[in-house]
């Protein structure tokens, strides 16, 4: 799977998990429910992040330097977003800010895949070709596995 492709897909499985949450919270879940919907949100977020950064972000500012200025803002949209899931982490899911601690990160993770896909992906695709996001992806895919579990060793939340 190319690295794009691969991008793509962990942000459909977070957003089915966004969607979850929404559905949680409109019918009235309990707070455990919840819990194990962003518990799932923060790993799946947390990988993917890591990838990004350690990954893939290099490559593609490498290939399409016109672009710095979108990975550095995407690090620092990372920087945020850990710092959310961090908070979400130690909050329990019966206070009363937790859901709205959920809603903002998914507005801000909406807001930086938006902007991956329709405005920068397209570019990375077209100035590193096939053969070079297929071997990047599978670089990414066999990191996965080994991406920290704490949002905040994010590379980005560091500074």
């Amino acid at each position: 799977m190319d690295a794009i492709v691969l991008l793509k897909e962990d942000h459909k499985e977070v957003e089915k998990q966004f969607k979850l949450f929404e559905k949680a919270h409109k019918d009235g879940a309990t707070p455990a429910a919840k819990k194990k919907i962003v518990d799932e949100c923060i790993r799946l977020l947390t990988t993917h992040a890591h990838i990004e950064e350690t990954i893939f972000y290099p490559k593609a500012r490498e290939a399409v330097p016109q672009t710095e200025e979108h990975v550095l803002e995407s690090v620092e949209e990372h920087h945020v977003v850990a710092w959310m899931l961090s908070e979400l982490q130690h909050t329990e899911p019966d206070d009363e800010r937790y859901d709205a601690k959920m809603t903002v990160l998914m507005e801000n993770v909406r807001h930086h895949v938006k902007e991956e896909e329709e405005e920068w992906f397209p570019e990375v695709r077209k100035a590193m070709g096939r053969t070079a996001l297929q071997a990047l992806g599978e670089d990414m895919a066999a990191a996965k596995p080994n991406a920290p579990a704490d949002p905040l060793s994010l590379s980005s939340a560091e500074a």
